[in-house]
């Protein structure tokens, strides 16, 4: 098949069309912008200072100066009070336990109670034993050696104490006392409870006739 010969484009030359316009020659001249000069100097807000001294110097005002630190407050020491003597009955008033036992049973249902207060942590020298009616046994054998030997115990607190409740007037306080009603005097029990109650620092235990106690301590108990 025969091949047709590809048509030639005519050229254009410059010197046909005359000389080239580039673009920016027929952009309309602009009014030049006028050369900013120095800004004004900032004038601050009334009642709106720089917050730091470089932004006050930059809007033209003088730094204020930083205010005084508040002095503190001068406090002439007073006398000490002298330390008052520790006392021997608790302020805040104990809790009290009221264990049901007859005269003949309550010195038992006593020692049964200082038994769980041993095995739940307590020591030995937190408690306090008042009987109304017989003596307790180691009180009965302590005591045999003497008064001065059977009180230096007490003194010592290393271990339950168990006092008459004729002596319980001489007895300190401990955090638990335990108080049985075992018989004596009618009025043994009722002069010798309160003074019990005193002497707990944390837990009053009552070991005895249900009527007698509440007519001591009241119905409440």
């Amino acid at each position: 098949m025969p091949l047709t010969p590809a048509i030639e484009e005519p050229q254009i030359h410059e010197s046909a069309q005359g000389p080239r316009v580039t673009p920016a020659a027929s952009r309309t001249a602009q009014t030049p912008r006028p050369v900013p000069g120095p800004r004004p100097v900032a004038v601050p807000r009334p009642g709106r200072p720089g917050s730091t001294p470089a932004a006050a110097s930059r809007a033209g005002v003088a730094p204020r100066p930083a205010p005084p630190a508040p002095r503190a407050a001068e406090t002439t020491p007073g006398p000490v009070p002298a330390a008052s003597a520790a006392p021997s009955v608790s302020a805040a008033v104990p809790q009290v336990q009221l264990i049901p036992a007859s005269a003949e049973g309550a010195l038992d249902a006593a020692e049964e109670a200082v038994d769980l207060l041993l095995d739940t942590g307590r020591a030995p020298g937190e408690i306090l034993v008042i009987t109304t009616g017989d003596p307790h046994p180691w009180a009965a054998h302590e005591l045999s050696f003497g008064e001065a030997s059977y009180w230096a115990q007490h003194d010592a607190g290393d271990d339950v104490f168990y006092a008459d409740a004729a002596h319980v007037q001489r007895a300190s306080g401990r955090p638990v006392v335990v108080f049985a009603a075992n018989g004596g005097p009618v009025s043994a029990t009722s002069t010798a409870l309160p003074v019990a109650l005193a002497r707990a620092g944390a837990l009053l235990i009552v070991c005895g006739d249900v009527k007698q106690i509440n007519s001591v301590l009241g119905a409440g108990v």
